[in-house]
Order: structure tokens, then sequence, then C-alpha cells
């Protein structure tokens, strides 16, 4: 029977990108839908009351955007009166059972590196004739992916933990687990929470790839009984995907795993930064899962690059290099970051979102030059830079306009920076105190580096 909704009062919590494709696709299932948000001048094709003025019997359902806590009152009252909660990527997956049964599903999950990953398995995907794509937190969303005449072979999700606290029926061929560190805390309350929520993806994978370099994930999928697949910067183990001197291996998914088959070389990866070359083996292994070949992968890897604002240079002159990772909007992204340059200048700031920054600062000592730090949570980072490495120059820079605080930030930079620097934008924080997103933030630094350092 044809999933239908007809005369259904569906309440959609959150009008955004992923509330608006939901409604999109129960419209055309007979929903009768309201969304409802805290943002009072939110606009949309369908009816739209701000979540003060719900009244939550109206309804028979609610489906829940991502970010919207398991504590909010209107997420409580439905609860209390015994309404369905229904999310977006459980939508999406009812959608394809019906429409595109054949489909599968790969899944990506972890503190940072999610978005790259997923769009290097597309790329391996493509590379070895499978129609794919990446979606749900980067690109489309899935609902819209999935709910098309033309279906996708295999969709490659990126899931945030906020999705995969409410997902419960999407199943994966192959779900990957990056890395696990302090993130979202002031939504999950804790870090136990956080790192359960990131474990969560496996509930329904037939197959884990896991970090073995990341001691959380080892530890806590230690009780998951399902095939495990380790990939690791080390030499692999058989069973495992890693490295073998200047050379990415497979002793995962082959005939004999006491012998190797070759992904790519170590110089094919770029930029060839430890947790790039981590990515593309997680990529390789979740590429391998539903058949790509090793050299549809390695013709893959050969010609990918991450994309914007992920440790992109921006400009290279005398003999220093002016780094976009605006990206890295948490503590552990930052110390990775930092941790493939020798000596940085470094600008960070912004909202912390509960991360705490002594690990960040303690680890990555050594390489910090200089510090220009912005944002509303800087303070944070400036109490670990005295604790850890005092003698360290710090510059706290404002300005009245985001372009104005940019260029009195590059410029505070370029006073420190000498031949062989790198002046790093690694901000281990959220952007939304002063900037519209990372994409804005990483787009306001590039343009002033132009401005000053590149007239």
């Amino acid at each position: 029977m044809p999933l239908s909704f007809n005369g259904q009062r569906i309440l959609i919590l959150g009008a955004g990108l992923t509330g608006s494709a939901v409604a999109r696709s129960l419209a055309k299932r007979g929903g009768d839908l309201t969304l409802a948000d805290e943002n009072p001048s939110v606009t949309s094709d369908y009816p739209v009351i701000h979540a003060n003025n719900v009244l939550i019997q109206d309804f028979d359902c609610v489906v829940i955007s991502p970010g919207w806590r398991h504590d909010h009152p209107l997420v409580i009252a439905a609860h209390d009166a015994g309404l369905p909660l229904l999310n977006e990527v459980d939508l999406a997956w009812q959608i394809k059972s019906e429409i595109a049964p054949g489909q599968k599903w790969l899944a990506v999950t972890g503190t940072n590196g999610k978005t790259t990953t997923v769009e290097m398995v597309a790329a391996m995907l493509e590379s070895g004739g499978v129609k794919a794509t990446a979606c749900g937190n980067v690109g489309q969303t899935v609902i819209e992916v999935v709910d098309r005449s033309d279906a996708y072979e295999v969709l490659v999700l990126e899931l945030s933990s906020f999705q995969l606290h409410w997902a419960q029926q999407a199943q994966f061929v192959a779900s990957a687990i990056l890395n696990i560190a302090d993130d979202h805390i002031d939504w999950h309350g804790s870090f136990d929470e956080y790192a359960q929520a990131k474990i969560t993806i496996l509930d329904r994978a037939s197959t884990a790839i896991l970090n073995a370099d990341d001691g959380e994930i080892v530890k806590r999928t230690s009780h998951w009984q399902g095939h495990k697949v380790f990939y690791t910067l080390d030499t692999p183990a058989p069973g495992e995907i890693g490295l073998v001197e200047e050379l990415l291996v497979d002793r995962a998914y082959v005939e004999d795993p006491q012998e190797a088959s070759m992904f790519a070389e170590l110089a094919e990866v770029k930029p060839m930064i430890a947790h790039n070359v981590s990515n593309t083996l997680a990529a390789a292994a979740l590429a391998r899962s539903v058949g790509v070949s090793h050299e549809d992968i390695r013709s893959a890897i050969k010609g990918f690059r991450p994309g914007r604002h992920r440790i992109e240079t921006i400009l290279s002159a005398d003999l220093i290099n002016w780094v976009d990772d605006s990206k890295a909007t948490n503590p552990h992204a930052a110390t990775a970051s930092l941790l493939s340059y020798e000596s940085v200048v470094w600008i960070a700031g912004g909202l912390a979102k509960g991360a705490q920054m002594e690990e960040l600062v303690e680890r990555t000592s050594k390489r910090i030059k200089a510090a220009i730090l912005i944002g509303a949570d800087r303070a944070l980072i400036e109490a670990a830079l005295i604790k850890y490495c005092p003698e360290v120059p710090r510059v706290l820079i404002d300005g009245e306009s985001s372009d104005e605080l940019m260029e009195k930030a590059v410029t505070a930079a370029q006073g420190f920076a000498q031949s062989g620097d790198t002046v790093l934008l690694a901000p281990a924080c959220a952007s939304m105190d002063q900037f519209i997103s990372y994409a804005d933030r990483g787009d306001r630094f590039a343009a002033a580096v132009k401005k000053v350092v590149g007239k």
C-alpha cells in the first residue's frame, strides 16, 4: 500500500531546509501541514505559526527537525499527548522502501570530517559507475533525494548527532564513525550523551567502519557484535585497512587477508595531512563495502579535493601560507588543523557550544607562534593559552562589522607572520555570534587576506 498521510494533521517543528523538504513530500501524500518555528520572520509555502502559539491537541502527529531539543516544550507536549514523533531520515527511509526498494544506504558520522568523507565516498562510487550522491547534513536533505522518479543506486548520508538522536528506522549497508570528541555538549547535556548518539548509527548497520586510532570509538563499540572493519594510520592487521610505508592498503575486502591490495599512494591524497588521510581510508572502506574496485577508488582519490573552508590555502606570499579552515568549528577539528603545520599564527574564537579549550591548547602549544582571538567565547581560549603557553602573544580583536573584524584580525596576524609560518583560521568555535555561518566567516577571511596581504 502506498505511503499515505491523507487527512492527518501534521505539525512540523522547524520551517528551515529540513522542515520545508518534509512538508513538500508529505503534502504529496495528503498531509494537512502546519509548520512551527521560533523565528517570527520565517516564510513558507505552507502555514507557519510561532512555536509559542501551537496547540498540540490540534494535531495527529509531529515531525521533528534535527536541531530541536528533546526537552523543548513542544516536544514534551507531543510526547505527553501520545502523538507519534517522526523525523526526516526515517520518513525518507519509508518512502525509499516504497519507491526505490533496491537503493542502498551508507552512512557517516563523527565530530569532524563528515562532509569531506561522504563527498569522497560519492566520488569513489561514481568512479566505479554507480549512480550515487552525498546527502543529509550536506547538500540536499535525504527526503528530497529519495522522493524522485529517477532513483539513485546508493545514497551516502552525512548524519549529525542531532539527526541520530531522533532516527530509529533507517538501515545501512555500512556505517562509519570517524572520531568522537567534545561538541554540541550544550545540546546533548553531556559528552556521554553526545557520544552515545554517535554510536547509535550502528544500531541498524550490517558493517561498522571504525577508526582504530580513536580511543573513544574503540571503547564504545567493543560491545557491538556485527562485522567490524577498522582503519588506521598504522600498519593494518588482517581484516583492517591502513598504511604500509607510503601506500594506502586494504586487508579487509580482499580474498586473502594475509595479503594486501593497494588503494593509492600516500602522495596522491591531497592535502596529505593526517586527518585527511584517515578520512580517505574511511571513505575507501565504505566504497569497498558496496563493491567498488581498488582501481576506481584510486582514480577518485587522485582527483578529489576537499570542499571550501577545509584546510583551503587562500594565498601563499613571501613564503607565508594563509589557510582557511573555518569548518574547524570545535576543538577536535582545530587540533587536527594546528598539528598539520609547524609554526602557526592562529586566528580563533566564536561560540564554544559548551566545549572546553584546554586540551586543544595543551596538545598544540608548541605549534602556536601567536594567537589572534575573536568572538563571544574567546576568553576560554585565552585562559588556556595563559595556562599552557603564557609566552605566546595574544591579541583580542573587535570590530563594528564582520568585514572590519576580519580585516583587523588579518592585519594583526600579518604583524607576527614570517617566512615559513602559516596564518591559520581554525576557530575551534561556531560562527553565529559574528557571522552568518562558517562559510561566511571563511569568505570574509579570504576577502580580508586578499585585501590586506595580496595588495
